[in-house]
Order: C-alpha cells, then structure tokens, then sequence
C-alpha cells in the first residue's frame, strides 16, 4: 500500500490525522520526573471521538526538584475542602498549599476570610 492508499483506508475508517508542525518540544511530567523530547514529530489522531497523540523524537529524562514538584495535594482533600466551605477548586488548593496540605486548617483557613 502507498501513503495515499492508506491515507484512504483510514479516512473510510472515520481516522482523522493532523501533523502538528513547527513543534519545538514535547514534556511529559510525572510527579517525580520530566520526559523531554526535542524537535519532535507530532501526529493528532481522532478516532471515534478519543483524541491521541503520537509524537516521535530523541528524549531525555529529567527528575523533577522539590520545588519543581509542590506538595502533592490528594484530590480527596481537596474536594472535602470545597464541599465543607463551597468555595472553587483554586481557592481549596490554594488553602491546602498554604496549610501544609492539612484539610482542617484549609477549611478553617477559608471560613474565617
């Protein structure tokens, strides 16, 4: 098959594909590292409505600094924070960041302003 053909059978298969050009780096953070590709080939694929992406290139792995890091505020607390005092998910995480990630003095933090 050549490129055209298969451009083709993707197409009849409801694949859409877009070349994202001109892009100059990809990184992927996990909580304790970064995966940095430079000079990649991206690729948008959209089938039946999920979105993916493809992205080919040399990488480096980095580990990512405490201060790159952040406390790692559990989701659970924040959603506690908000339910207990109504207020968005900025303003939680912004309580708990500040308390030290401690959901009871977050909450008392928010009532009292």
């Amino acid at each position: 098959m050549n490129t055209r053909q298969i451009k083709q059978a993707m197409k009849r298969m409801g694949i859409k594909t877009d070349e994202i050009d001109d892009a100059k780096e990809v990184i992927i953070r996990t909580p304790t590292q970064e995966y940095v590709i430079t000079e990649p080939s991206v690729t948008k694929m959209e089938v039946q409505g999920q979105v993916t992406f493809q992205i080919i290139g040399d990488f480096e792995v980095r580990e990512r600094t405490d201060a790159d890091v952040g406390p790692v505020i559990p989701e659970e607390d924040v959603t506690l924070v908000m339910e207990q005092t109504g207020c968005t998910r900025d303003e939680a995480i912004e309580a708990l960041e500040t308390t030290d990630g401690q959901p009871a003095e977050a909450i008392l933090k928010i009532i009292s302003s």
